[in-house]
């Protein structure tokens, strides 16, 4: 009998898979270039929400978006994948935990742009008006929550 075995056996196979699920919907994929200072603080905001981060540094980070199914109207400087899900610029932890709870169909969650305020682009109190925006594989897309004033 081999570890897995032993574990289904012990655990039960649903539960076995629940854990093997909630490990894959904290394990994040992130694609960025070497050189980008904010992407690297938005990793640190998404490890200090719970998230395990695998970096990938590109020297072309909208080829990576694109085979993500990100269109490029939604394109900022990095762009991650995780439980199926593109997440392409500066998305708060809080809304990708809610995606994950929700599970809508839809291909991914963007924050166009680089809005000064969100995750990885602080300074100081002021947050910029910006939303993240809930987007389809068709390229449509709706907005998610907003932030800033």
């Amino acid at each position: 009998m081999n570890r897995k075995q032993f574990l289904h056996s012990i655990l039960g196979t649903s539960l076995f898979a629940a854990c093997g699920s909630a490990q894959a919907e904290t394990h994040m994929v992130v694609y960025k270039t070497s050189t980008c200072g904010c992407c690297g603080n938005w990793v640190k905001h998404l490890t200090s929400n719970g998230f395990v981060v695998e970096i990938h540094d590109v020297n072309d980070i909208v080829s990576e978006g694109r085979r993500l199914g990100v269109p490029d109207n939604l394109r900022s400087c990095h762009t991650g994948s995780i439980a199926g899900y593109a997440i392409e610029g500066h998305v708060p932890a809080a809304d990708i935990k809610r995606l994950l709870a929700e599970k809508p169909q839809a291909k991914g969650l963007a924050v166009p742009g680089m809005p000064v305020g969100s995750p990885g682009m602080e300074n100081g109190s002021y947050v910029e008006r910006y939303s993240v925006l809930l987007f389809s594989e068709d390229g449509t897309s709706e907005v998610y929550s907003t932030y800033g004033g």
